[in-house]
């Protein structure tokens, strides 16, 4: 599985590019994907996406326009969740708000960030940039 890594004028210079593969590999170790990914860092709102959407095409979109890191990577982890659950669990889209797919997303994205901090402290002045 690979992850292709899209900046639709994302804002993120590309010295932080090192910050968002690394969470990439983090969130491959913690929730595997089967098939390939395309995340695209995008400055404007497509379509009905709040922060972050995902598509059966295996494509996650993320908003980064005006948000700290933290944030970006929590909806990132939010959408991968989403993805785990269509490509490995296999289960059907839910409803957007509530619901056992949504709950699971809301709920690992944060425990994921949580994690991440914990394994990276270093990185804590960066996540809030």
């Amino acid at each position: 599985m690979k992850v292709i890594v899209t900046h639709r004028n994302s804002g993120i210079p590309q010295k932080d590019y090192k910050l968002l593969d690394l969470f990439m590999r983090f969130l491959q170790k913690q929730f595997p994907l089967k098939h390939d990914l395309k995340v695209f860092f995008i400055s404007e709102r497509t379509g009905k996406m709040t922060t972050g959407s995902r598509n059966d095409e295996n494509e996650i979109k993320i908003l980064t326009k005006g948000r700290i890191y933290r944030d970006i990577l929590r909806t990132l982890a939010h959408e991968w969740v989403h993805e785990y659950q269509r490509d490995v669990l296999k289960w059907k889209h839910g409803p957007d708000i509530g619901g056992r797919n949504e709950d699971m997303a809301n709920s690992e994205a944060g425990a994921l960030m949580k994690m991440f901090e914990k394994i990276y402290p270093d990185l804590e002045d960066k996540m809030y940039e």
